[in-house]
Formats: C-alpha cells, structure tokens, sequence
C-alpha cells in the first residue's frame, strides 16, 4: 500500500507541470518566441507555437488553412505537402526536419500590430448573413458582416484566435491597434498546372519545372453535385463571382423548384 500511495502521489504532483507545458499563454511575445521541443502540444486549445507554424506555412504558399492556433487536418494537409517539396519524408506531423525549414524561410515575427483605417470600418456590412441559400437570393452582394471578419478573412485568421490576441479591442473603430498575423508579400512562382484532388480535398499548383509550388486545402464538389474528374483549362477567373442554383441538383435544405442567382461577393 505504501508503494501505490507514493506513486499515487508523484503522478498527482507531476500532472500539473505537463498541464501547464501544454497549455501556453497565447501572446504576441509567445507566438513570436515559439519553438518545437519535439512534443506537440494538443491540438483542444490554441497554442503558440501551431499558430507560428501555421503562420510560416501559409508564407510559403502551403496553407494551412484559416490560422487559427490548431494542429488540425488542414495542417496535417500542409506539412505532408510542406515534406513533399522539400524532399523530406512525407509526414503529417511536424518533425524537427520540418521545423529548421520552416524556421530557415522566415526571421521576421509572425505577429504584428495593424491599426484599422476608415476604409477598414467603413462597410457596407450585413447585419446577419442568411443561413438559407433562398433567403440570400434577394441581397445586393454577399458582403461581410463586420470590420473583424472583414480583416480575419484578409490576414487567413479565424474570428476566435484574433479576438484572443486582442481580447479588449474595439473591431469597429478606426484607430484602434490589433495583433495580428504577418503574411507574405511575396507571390508564388507562376503555375502553369493544378492539380485538384477530390478524395483528399486539396488543390496544388506546380511551375514549369514540375515543382509543387503552392498547396491549398479545398472544398471540391459536393454529394449533390460531384466535381467531374479529367483534363480542364483555366479559361477565366472571377474573385467574387454571381451563384447558380440549378434545383435539379435537389440540395439538402434548398426547398425552390426554380432556378435563382446570389449576388457575388468576399462572404
């Protein structure tokens, strides 16, 4: 009895340093300062060093995915992607191999401050957007619904993490100074093919050369209406382009048995 008290006891006094390891503060100071030891923190709270890693995948033009502090699928996506193009062993979990390259590609901090202008509040936002494709139909343009979601959508963050680096902020005002994520201002190399992957949902561009130049998670087709396998072109690109709908495709949800149009736009 004596040697399962003791145990009993050192497991009760070691648990909440490991807690405490796993569980870092989320500040500018820590995502900036990360590094990975070799353990991987949980992937239930945002941490520091997921969101650096996130940050230094997205540089790169392999996305993760909205940067929201998560070691989640579409990050997995990405550094499986990430190990590919770099002639490292393909690998959905950060190794220490994949982290000196990533750590290699960038010196600047991953977290910087952005004051919001007047353009940045300045609308035209939605009150609400629509759950119901129906109810979207009669909307001039499918706007964002606030200055925060507007610049979490520019900066590839989720709404949750940039309300947690600035959880006193004022979204609405100019003026107002946020942490927020540092991208790239650098762009890909040219593309001169894609490869779109229905099963694994992912899209990726490669240069002439045949190397992978960028890496995007995706959401390809649906049950009701399957994107079609082959050969296409790129003929054009639309940003924010006009919605379809075609009730022979019978969503679910979709009651119209007519055809209608949602306007475009960045929601």
């Amino acid at each position: 009895m004596r040697t399962i008290s003791i145990a009993i006891t050192l497991a009760l006094l070691a648990t909440p340093a490991l807690a405490k390891d796993d569980k870092q503060a989320v500040t500018a100071d820590a995502v900036n300062a990360a590094a990975f030891t070799g353990k991987l923190p949980s992937d239930a709270k945002e941490h520091p060093l997921a969101i650096k890693v996130q940050v230094l995948l997205d540089r790169l033009h392999f996305s993760p995915g909205e940067i929201d502090g998560l070691f989640g699928d579409n990050v997995e996506k990405a550094l499986v992607a990430f190990a590919e193009a770099s002639g490292l062993p393909s690998t959905k979990v950060l190794t220490p191999e994949i982290w000196d390259k990533l750590q290699a590609s960038s010196s600047e901090p991953v977290l910087t401050d952005y004051t919001l202008t007047e353009k940045d509040v300045a609308g035209p936002f939605l009150d609400k957007l629509p759950v119901k494709m129906e109810a979207m139909k009669s909307l001039k343009k499918l706007s964002y619904t606030s200055a925060e979601e507007a610049l979490a959508e520019r900066v590839h963050m989720s709404r949750d993490l940039l309300e947690l680096l600035n959880p006193k902020a004022k979204f609405d005002e100019a003026g107002e100074t946020l942490t927020i994520v540092k991208l790239s201002d650098r762009q890909p190399d040219k593309a001169v093919r894609l490869e779109v992957d229905k099963v694994r949902q992912t899209v990726k561009a490669f240069g002439a050369d045949g190397a992978l130049l960028a890496f995007y998670p995706a959401s390809v087709g649906s049950e009701e209406k399957p994107t079609p396998s082959g050969v296409l072109k790129v003929t054009s690109i639309h940003a924010n382009p006009v919605y379809r709908y075609d009730p022979n495709y019978k969503f679910k949800g979709v009651k119209s048995k007519k055809p209608f149009t949602i306007a475009g736009g960045p929601n």
